[in-house]
């Protein structure tokens, strides 16, 4: 690998412990690695934090690919899409 390449792969690396640094984030991931899928509501109600602020945390972690939305109805489920955040979660919980 050469240099500018392992400094990309370090960047991203960076990226994903960063997000997963945020506490709330924190808690979003390990919640969806104990249920496997989760709606803004249920989130909401387990962090009693506000609507806006869980999905400005489930923005960043969708945009880095940590987790991944799928419209059921009117509701929008949660899920990990990341197994290298998965297996991060694991080794801290």
């Amino acid at each position: 690998m050469d240099m500018s390449s392992e400094l990309q792969l370090i960047r991203e690396k960076a990226n994903l412990l960063k997000a997963l640094s945020n506490p709330v984030r924190l808690c979003i991931v390990k919640e969806l690695l104990e249920r496997d899928t989760c709606n803004v509501t249920s989130m909401q109600n387990c962090l009693q934090l506000s609507q806006s602020t869980v999905s400005q945390h489930l923005g960043r972690l969708r945009d880095l690919g940590i987790i991944v939305s799928e419209r059921r109805g009117t509701e929008v489920h949660y899920s990990i899409n990341s197994k290298e955040a998965a297996d991060i979660i694991r080794v801290l919980f």
